[in-house]
């Protein structure tokens, strides 16, 4: 049967990164599968063969233990060699398998519930693009007979290997860049909750020379999404700096590839602004973000080539990587859910900053933290070296895929008049344009902009504002989400 089969059957699907699917419909069978469609396609690019090494690691959902195994299983029996990474952050398991040009994975549903998971595949030295997605759903799969009982669960013995150590090398990448004196001085809390990363990014701080505080560490999955922050996780960082203890506070998702950096003040500061401060601090020619990204990377004059793709990293990977081709370097992409990536080597002061074109977490956060050393009020003052637009995102949960692309087709059909409808037009006056590279991105004419997608890992509507103030911005959701939820109803 066809991975496309599998995929209609199991209703695990691609989505903006990855299969992703619900925990009951990820059974050991299907995760078997994936994995061999996935082998079977790196086979037609001479990145796997028998014997071939495959990296794999996972974030710490309750599922992800026996979905490790599923793929473990998978590898072997096309006879390649599982290396297990352990429960650690994607980037880092990223570094350590592109850094040796093998395969690897990652059992992670990111950001979203529990209830819900994923596997992230790569190829041997970068990430896997849409078009290897669309080649992966023509492999067919043939489960081994006996391994599986009727459930999808997996019958046979596998061990999986001896744990790797994939965390030294990641932890030595931003020492070196940055040195081990970078965070001297400072005192940081590390929000730890459940993200894979939270003991490595306590390891990171310490390693530059900061003062780390760990902070909210729990027993049980806490679905941090940092494009869409909890109302409980703004109390958190509210509290936590009333203190007056913390120059930041630092946290990352599920599996630590998107960052969450609040200042003195408790305030989160949105992703696509760290992927601004990071892209000056380095001195990006070349710049590759998503359409939803805050429009203050142009009006900053940050780099010189600026590209607006598609939501989703593989989207914008693909970007940086035709900057690299076109000689526009350094080239680095970031999204507006912080997530970072690095297409070319950094060269600063004597010392080299190896690529890794893939989201990472922490090297948005040392740089805007780097670069406020050298003011007087910290994150704060930084943020005011930015033009003055501010991003606000939110999402309708529970909201069928289809039915969110049904009501975005009738609003495509007639911007105008159904924004109108929607009571976008009296709050923010006429549409002056409309862009549909994901879903539909109006601009008003007083400067305001309300973006609609479908999510791509989960049944949500997402709802992505901008504005010249914050107050504005966040005025602006609200009318949106009511206004949307309305009309889905």
């Amino acid at each position: 049967m066809k991975i496309a089969d599998w995929m209609v059957e199991s209703g695990v699907a691609f989505g903006t990164s990855g299969a992703r699917g619900l925990v009951t419909s990820m059974t050991d069978a299907v995760c078997f599968a994936y994995t061999v469609g996935y082998l079977k396609h790196l086979q037609t690019l001479g990145e796997f063969a028998p014997g071939t090494s495959v990296a794999i690691a996972g974030d710490l959902r309750p599922s992800t233990p026996r979905i490790l195994r599923a793929c473990a299983a998978a590898i072997l029996w096309m006879e390649g060699q599982p290396v297990n990474c352990g429960f650690v952050p994607t980037p880092a398991l990223s570094l350590y398998a592109f850094g040796r040009g093998i395969p690897s994975l990652m059992v992670t549903g990111s950001h979203i519930p529990d209830d819900r998971n994923g596997i992230k595949f790569n190829r041997a030295r970068g990430e896997f693009l849409k078009s290897d997605e669309a080649a992966m759903r023509h492999e067919d799969v043939t489960l081994p007979e006996g391994w599986f009982d009727e459930q999808g669960a997996l019958k046979i013995d596998v061990a999986v290997p001896p744990l790797t150590d994939v965390l030294r090398e990641y932890v030595a990448r931003y020492v070196d860049f940055f040195g081990p004196t970078a965070l001297s001085g400072l005192k940081l809390g590390i929000y730890q909750h459940s993200a894979v990363g939270r003991d490595v990014l306590v390891s990171v701080v310490e390693a530059l020379g900061g003062e780390a505080h760990p902070l909210g560490r729990s027993d049980v999955f806490v679905s941090v999404d940092t494009e869409a922050v909890r109302p409980e996780d703004v109390v958190l960082a509210r509290d936590w700096a009333q203190t007056g203890q913390f120059d930041a506070i630092l946290t990352t998702d599920g599996d630590s590839d998107r960052p969450l950096l609040a200042d003195q003040n408790g305030r989160w500061l949105r992703g696509d602004v760290l992927g601004i401060l990071a892209a000056r601090k380095l001195g990006a020619v070349s710049v590759t973000t998503p359409v939803s990204s805050n429009t203050a990377l142009e009006a900053s004059g940050v780099a010189p080539f600026v590209q607006r793709t598609r939501i989703g990293s593989p989207f914008v990977v693909s970007g940086m990587t035709d900057a690299v081709e076109k000689g526009n370097v350094p080239s680095v992409g970031y999204e507006a859910n912080g997530g970072f990536l690095l297409a070319s080597d950094i060269e600063h002061d004597g010392r080299r900053l190896v690529a890794l074109p893939t989201r990472d977490a922490v090297l948005p956060m040392l740089c805007a933290l780097v670069s406020a050393t050298s003011g007087q009020n910290g994150l704060a003052e930084l943020l005011e070296t930015l033009p003055p637009r501010f991003t606000v995102s939110d999402r309708l949960k529970d909201v069928p895929t289809e039915q969110s692309k049904a009501r975005l087709t009738i609003l495509r059909e007639d911007v105008p008049a159904v924004s109108g409808t929607l009571g976008f037009v009296d709050a923010c006056g006429p549409v002056a344009t409309v862009d549909e590279t994901d879903g539909i991105r109006m601009t008003f004419e007083r400067g305001d902009i309300i973006h609609l997608r479908p999510s791509g890992n989960a049944p949500e509507l997402r709802v992505y504002v901008e504005s010249a103030t914050p107050e504005r911005a966040e005025q602006l959701l609200t009318l949106g989400l009511e206004a949307v939820r309305r009309w889905m109803a």
